[in-house]
């Protein structure tokens, strides 16, 4: 069976998916078919560039989606080598809550449940342990999600990159493994959360307000406060979702909703290889 093309309908998803989505759907749907069996090499970077016509950025960004699912890892020497999908240890994030049928917000504000307090004490240790190297690569990323919402983007992966900021300087590699493995989840629910508060300046000022508490928090060194500010932006973040209205949840939204609520996460043990660098400050 030969690979499975973009522009395959069985594979071709919503109207609103990326490249990024649809490129790792082919992918999982391959490894699925057996296409490319397990323990076997997934070709090149350059050679899915060509096959799939999509940058090297987009192919790197679905790789991280298929590690996350448990689906492929990387194996020193052998590059990224497929995983038996039927062996991988994944639970599925909107099973076995009758809620999530009938509400599009639940996939997200279980998301938001799991980082509460992951966010708190992550952020908690940063305060403590942050270097100035470190302060210095909040302080970049806060900045940049102003600087893309400005641009006109919608700053979902800037303010994703200021979570991951914040991880390294909690000098916990385990804090950083962890968002890593939930990198799509993240990324689906913050650009649901985003979506919501760009349609009203005062939410979009809560969360300005919001990051700026904890990064002074965590530059002040104050662990308590960080705590603080990174739970509270968690469950501000909820409330806002749970008080969308009904036209925030149209077509693009509840595809979003629909992708996060069947969101697969794989043992990271398993999925991700583990890192042999420990950052020092």
């Amino acid at each position: 069976m030969p690979p499975a093309r973009i522009d395959d309908p069985v594979v071709r998803g919503t109207p609103d998916a990326t490249l990024a989505d649809r490129v790792t759907e082919l992918i999982a749907k391959d490894i699925r078919g057996r296409v490319y069996p397990v323990n076997s090499r997934l070709p090149t970077e350059q050679s899915m560039t060509e096959q799939y016509g999509v940058s090297r950025t987009v192919v790197r960004e679905a790789i991280a989606r298929l590690k996350s699912e448990g689906l492929v890892e990387t194996r020193q020497g052998s590059g990224t080598v497929v995983r038996d999908p039927a062996g991988a240890d994944a639970f599925r994030l909107g099973q076995g809550d009758p809620r999530a049928a009938g509400d599009p917000a639940q996939g997200v504000l279980r998301i938001l449940e799991l980082r509460r307090g992951i966010e708190a004490e992550m952020a908690a240790l940063a305060a403590e342990r942050r270097s100035a190297a470190d302060m210095a690569q909040i302080q970049q990323a806060l900045r940049a999600i102003s600087g893309a919402v400005k641009a006109g983007g919608d700053g979902v992966r800037e303010d994703l990159a200021l979570h991951m900021a914040i991880s390294h300087a909690a000098h916990n590699v385990h804090y950083t493994e962890l968002l890593g493995l939930l990198t799509r989840a993240l990324h689906d629910a913050i650009r649901l959360t985003r979506g919501n508060e760009a349609r009203r300046a005062d939410l979009a000022a809560q969360v300005l307000a919001e990051h700026e508490a904890i990064c002074e928090a965590i530059r002040a060194r104050d662990p308590a406060a960080a705590r603080t500010a990174a739970f509270l932006h968690m469950h501000n973040t909820a409330r806002r979702i749970e008080q969308a209205d009904q036209d925030f949840w149209t077509r693009d939204s509840r595809a979003v909703a629909r992708r996060l609520q069947n969101a697969s996460l794989s043992d990271a043990s398993a999925a991700r290889p583990r890192s042999r660098k420990v950052r020092h400050s």
